[in-house]
């Protein structure tokens, strides 16, 4: 077991992250007693000396310490230390000397004073009524009724037209133009209804469920259902953007498909890079209200990647914002400064890592309008008419056109049975047949470690590659299990060290090329990993190697960079940041944005490693490969099950669509949303035979794991769709979580449904999730979590297992609460690792209060060519 020695350097401010209490305490002999004490009750010893190591010397882990912050934390006689402290001063000596070093200066002093004003309780949550919430989600359905039932009659018209074309060249020109007007049709609609419904934007709040919000609801869906954001990383999408509102300059790149919703506060500079899964939507949900506020850029700003920009943020001219980062609101990051955590500090590292390359306007509006050319000439007339195809040439499809057509039910199952195998399967092999063969051929075309403009045809290639093999299908399908390393190095990922545990990688892994990845011997990577290996600038890329050491193990929702500085047997823990600076990083843990060192293992995660060696990890393993080919054929079959449904309801719409007309095309969309929702819970729910999870402790080689792991399998995207609706809450309810009622989820992701308990009227934002697991290693930890009444997650907010937050507590945006932790009721906690934040947040400008002049003037000064 390698642990932290005491004197470990953590970076970020010399002050402790903890909140004094202000009256007199006792003196220091008695507060180590005291804290002592409480240890040895957490630990279940009889004494802890008070030179004793938590993680050395008394076997502690952070799960035990953060029981310990927590029951602390209750008690007025003692100061209220964070697991950041835990960690910086690993004994109780050296915790209550520093704790009493940053004590709080009297409370009659001036700076007391000060900090009072600033303190505040958390806003009340905005309650709704029944009525409210029941006529916003009847309007919601209405809405997607009438909106399917307009796509149906324009499908089934559009398709008559260009079944009426005679010969090959006139159903070509009917489907371009067919396909190529429904495409605008798609774009232009989402910009409509925005400048009718809202007209711009403003900074303001509005109750949830309200009339207001659903105006906001609706053009928020269309946004995210337009077909422009396919063209993410095209000049074409900030046209759209601007189109939108949005006040964009000259030359900014945007990767990031979260679309931004209240375009008209969103400001960005000329020369601005926006990296993939950044979150700067222009809104939040807090406290049961949608508050919307201002996001500015500067001139020639760089947002790295997994970042989150909260409302009435900014950053000037020439600023960074370095990877797994947030700006808070009412931060503003000034000219030509680098920050970097969660909420950001200033910082030294220089995350602009590729030098500049001509890239004029001209070369962009030549990238753009070939990318309309090729839409509209190729893809658009190969979607369109190649339905018209599948119609015309299938005879099981053509018969059924006809309206005297009446075949038996026999016929039907047979045409359905082997349209939908020809459908799966023929998708499975091409599809794998094309990922291991096309990424290594486009590769030649990019070299690595040079420097391209963009929007050329190595740009293209690259792009092209990076959505080719991030498909998620094949991830899922492989991940945890050993046939992943087998798929990923058939992509390209240099894995020719990798040693089989049977749960190399989890099945969410992206990447920039997949070519130009290694991973060390004996490394685990668990869901969530993004491998940063373009580099970008305003006019240039680069592809380079990144390189993950031997031993390692990667927690979830990682973006590791070309370049981090980690080397063997190392942990990275959930939302870590990696660092790009400093020496590398051996046989230490790494927590927090930014990064603080930690004990690399502890005695808890280290009690099954006689499991992973030798004869037995033989054995092991080799049932485990049994275990996972199993689940995987279950899924499959699972899935093509779906698919034979969804295949025999468009065959029988087709069937009826000669008697009844366009009335039943119009339905299908609805009512393939219904069945797959349904179905997906039923598997869900016999997968787990009608049960409930129970907290567990194992190996990753225990059959009670790779049960829970079957879970993880069972599909979920269907959820997407029900975000910011009624509808949300009842289908959680259905999968098994203890949720309240009139509880706003607006993209909130929860792992183990059984294991969570959320309170009514609580608030959870876009990105955030609830993860009632956690693994190291080779082990497995899993325990409930809980939300009380009214509690707020923020945008891309992580909560652990083992948590409590108390009624109306709230988790700032791009936080990570702790395993164990226990917020108390109306806390405000925010950060990575989150501890107690009690200050007040500045107010938008449209509710009564100002703007932070940081905001305001930053928003003046920007240059937006």
């Amino acid at each position: 077991m390698v642990e932290q020695p005491s004197d470990v350097h953590i970076e970020g401010p010399d002050e402790s992250a903890v909140i004094r209490r202000s009256s007199p305490g006792p003196t220091r002999v008695d507060t180590e007693t005291r804290l002592a004490d409480a240890l040895a009750d957490v630990v279940g010893v009889e004494s802890v000396p008070a030179d004793a190591h938590f993680f050395d010397g008394l076997g502690a882990n952070s799960l035990l310490m953060a029981q310990f912050c927590a029951r602390v934390r209750k008690r007025e006689d003692l100061p209220s230390p964070s697991m950041k402290d835990i960690y910086r001063y690993p004994t109780i000596r050296s915790l209550v000397a520093a704790l009493a070093e940053s004590a709080p200066a009297p409370a009659d002093s001036p700076a007391a004073l000060q900090a009072s004003t600033r303190m505040r309780p958390p806003d009340p949550v905005t309650r709704t009524s029944r009525l409210s919430h029941v006529l916003c989600g009847t309007l919601q359905l209405l809405f997607f009724l009438g909106y399917s039932l307009v796509a149906g009659f324009v499908t089934t018209g559009g398709y008559e037209w260009v079944a009426a074309g005679s010969g090959l060249v006139d159903i070509y020109l009917r489907s371009l133009l067919f396909g190529g007007v429904g495409f605008l049709a798609l774009c232009a609609f989402p910009v409509v209804a925005k400048w009718v419904l809202v007209g711009r934007w403003k900074s303001c709040e509005f109750p949830v469920w309200s009339m207001t919000y659903l105006r906001f609801w609706v053009v928020k869906v269309l946004l995210h259902a337009n077909p422009m954001v396919l063209f993410v990383g095209n000049p074409l999408y900030v046209l759209y953007l601007r189109a939108l509102g949005a006040r964009i300059g000259r030359g900014v790149t945007i990767l990031s498909r979260s679309v931004p919703v209240c375009t008209d506060l969103l400001t960005i500079g000329s020369g601005t890079v926006v990296r993939k899964d950044s979150f700067f939507l222009g809104y939040r949900a807090h406290a049961g209200r949608i508050q919307t506020g201002r996001i500015t850029l500067g001139r020639d700003v760089y947002i790295g990647e997994k970042t989150v920009l909260d409302i009435d943020t900014s950053m000037g001219d020439g600023a960074q914002l370095g990877h797994t980062s947030s700006l808070h609101r009412g931060q503003a990051v000034p000219d030509g400064e680098r920050w970097h955590g969660s909420p950001a500090q200033p910082t030294q590292v220089d995350y602009l890592r590729v030098a500049p390359a001509w890239c004029g306007t001209m070369r962009r509006a030549w990238f753009a309008l070939a990318s309309l050319l090729q839409l509209f000439f190729l893809y658009t007339p190969l979607a369109v008419g190649g339905m018209y195809m599948v119609f015309s040439e299938v005879p099981a499809i053509r018969k059924r056109l006809e309206p005297t057509a009446a075949l038996t039910l026999s016929e039907l199952v047979s045409d359905t049975l082997v349209l939908s195998l020809v459908l799966f399967l023929g998708f499975i092999t091409l599809g794998l047949a094309a990922l291991c063969t096309l990424p290594r051929l486009l590769s030649l075309a990019v070299r690595p470690d040079r420097v391209y403009p963009l929007y050329g045809f190595p740009y293209a290639v690259h792009r092209a590659t990076a959505q080719m093999t991030n498909i998620k299908f094949f991830a899922w399908l492989f991940g945890d299990s050993s046939y992943i390393v087998h798929y990923l190095r058939g992509i390209g990922y240099d894995l020719s060290h990798v040693e089989q545990t049977g749960s190399n990688f989890g099945t969410e892994v992206q990447h920039d090329s997949p070519v130009l990845v290694s991973v060390g011997r004996g490394t685990m990577v668990a869901d969530g990993l993004s491998v940063i290996n373009a580099d970008y600038s305003a006019t240039s890329f680069r592809l380079s190697r990144a390189s993950i050491g031997p031993r390692n193990f990667l927690g979830n929702n990682i973006a590791y960079p070309t370049g981090g500085r980690t080397g063997d047997n190392c942990l990275l823990a959930t939302k870590v940041m990696v660092p790009l600076d400093g020496e590398v990083r051996e046989g230490v843990g790494l927590l927090g944005s930014p990064c603080f060192e930690i004990p690399r293992s502890v005695e808890r995660d280290s009690r099954f490693d006689d499991l992973r060696t030798g004869e037995v990890l033989r054995r092991r393993l080799a049932a485990k490969n049994r275990h996972n080919v199993r689940t995987m054929a279950l899924m499959l079959f699972v899935r093509w099950l779906h698919t034979l449904t969804l295949t025999f309801l468009a065959l029988a719409s087709v069937q009826m669509y000669g008697v009844l007309g366009h009335i039943v095309i119009a339905a299908y969309m609805a009512l393939t949303l219904a069945l797959s929702t349904a179905y997906y819970i039923l598997v869900e729910r016999c997968v787990m035979s009608f049960r409930r999870l129970r907290p567990m402790l194992c190996s990753i080689y225990d059959p009670a794991f790779w049960s829970h792991e079957r879970l993880w399998k069972v599909p979920d995207h269907y959820l997407n769709i029900f975000n910011g609706t009624p509808y949300k809450t009842l289908v959680w309810r259905l999968l098994g979580v203890r949720i309240g009622s009139r509880v706003f989820d607006d993209g909130c992701y929860l792992t183990e449904r059984t294991l969570t308990a959320i309170g009514d009227e609580s608030t959870l934002n876009a990105g955030s999730k609830v993860q009632c697991h956690s693994q190291e290693d080779g082990t497995f930890k899993s325990d409930v979590t809980t939300l009380g009444t009214g509690c707020t997650l923020g945008v891309a907010a992580h909560v652990h297992y083992g948590v409590t937050m108390g009624d109306g507590a709230e988790l700032a945006p791009d936080s990570f609460l702790m395993k164990g932790e226990e917020i108390p009721p109306h806390a405000r906690w925010g950060g990575n690792p989150a501890v107690e934040m009690p200050g007040a947040e500045a107010q938008p400008g449209g509710t009564g209060g100002r703007t932070p002049p940081a905001v305001d003037s930053a928003a003046a000064a920007a240059t937006v060519n």
